[in-house]
């Protein structure tokens, strides 16, 4: 799947935008860290908008429109996104992520049968290129790229951490077996020097496998 074009509204001096592409290999999945019933072998991830049980084929998207004075401010800016998932998947519609127009919300389940079914947890990875890339060819560090995590109401809010986009294969955590785990991921924009003109754009990729 190709990322959208994000279109900038006004005259910023930069946009920063990254699609989100969740991939799985199975499917299946309360929020935060639940412990689920067995089953057969088999992984459910989802992140942003998505479909319990089912493919949902849906590409977030994640941006920042910079004014001028504000790509001169060196400041970091707070990214928006296009997501409206704000109700867990799991089936008790728990408003996990409250304002989604500002988060993104990331859940994954691994469940298995029995000890002799499979490995005894799924690992979560996230995959970035190097740089996010305008139309002519000027480039930005995936690196000016971090998430913040939340859970109202939750004890383990971090269950799936914070982080920074490496511009590589990112490992986020382990799903131990019969375990469903959710959060909410804000995205910052680091800003951390003046860019040329233009849309950049970059796509990453969230898997959940268990070998």
């Amino acid at each position: 799947m190709k990322p959208r074009r994000h279109t900038p509204s006004g005259r910023p001096l930069a946009a920063v935008g990254l699609a989100l592409l969740a991939c799985v290999h199975t499917a299946s999945a309360h929020a935060w860290s639940l412990t689920i019933t067995a089953a057969s072998r088999r992984v459910f991830l989802h992140v942003g908008t998505g479909t319990l049980n089912a493919d949902n084929a849906t590409i977030n998207l994640v941006s920042a429109n910079l004014t001028g004075a504000q790509l001169l401010s060196g400041a970091p800016q707070a990214m928006t996104t296009n997501s409206t998932q704000a109700t867990s998947l799991y089936g008790d519609n728990y408003t996990t992520c409250p304002t989604p127009a500002s988060q993104i919300m990331v859940g994954a389940s691994y469940r298995r049968s029995n000890a002799a079914d499979g490995p005894a947890s799924a690992t979560l990875r996230v995959t970035s290129p190097a740089n996010l890339v305008n139309a002519a060819g000027d480039t930005i560090p995936f690196s000016q790229i971090s998430w913040t995590v939340s859970a109202p109401g939750s004890g383990v809010p971090n269950v799936i951490p914070a982080g920074t986009f490496s511009g590589a294969v990112q490992t986020l955590t382990t799903v131990p077996a019969n375990t469903y785990i959710e959060n909410c991921h804000s995205f910052i924009y680091a800003n951390s020097e003046v860019r040329a003109a233009g849309t950049y754009t970059g796509q990453v990729t969230y898997t959940l496998t268990s070998p």
